[in-house]
């Protein structure tokens, strides 16, 4: 696994607006949202897109707040069609997860394969303080 999370925690998109659904961040913008699971195992919390068709360099993955925003833009192609039904959707797309309480932002790694965008925050480790006495 790669990472994909920017160096800089900057949004590259303005995500004015925001309020949480669940663990998933309604935002009001003219992107659209990709299909997306959050699930939990033993060993992380893991964040799946289903964005098929893109390449790893398409993608924009940031911290913001308390809030994972991945957003990047799909291209159309560039031969003009005449469509007789249009389910599949091109350009900007963002998607906003808030952060599960326990999840290590900083040592998350991103992949992209088989048209399935995963992100995995391990679990914070717990620490245990010793008793002087």
């Amino acid at each position: 696994m790669s990472s994909l999370l920017s160096k800089d925690n900057q949004t590259k998109l303005s995500f004015s607006g925001r309020h949480a659904i669940g663990w998933q961040v309604s935002i009001h913008s003219y992107a659209w949202s990709p299909p997306t699971d959050v699930y939990e195992t033993d060993a992380g919390f893991i964040v799946r897109l289903e964005v098929a068709g893109m390449r790893q360099s398409d993608f924009s993955i940031d911290v913001e707040d308390n809030f994972l925003i991945i957003s990047g833009v799909r291209s159309e192609p560039p031969e003009r069609r005449t469509f007789h039904q249009m389910e599949i959707r091109f350009g900007e797309f963002s998607t906003a997860i808030e952060i599960p309480a326990g999840a290590d932002v900083s040592k998350a790694q991103a992949d992209y394969e088989d048209g399935f965008l995963n992100v995995v925050m391990p679990k914070i480790k717990p620490t245990t303080i010793n008793i002087k006495g």
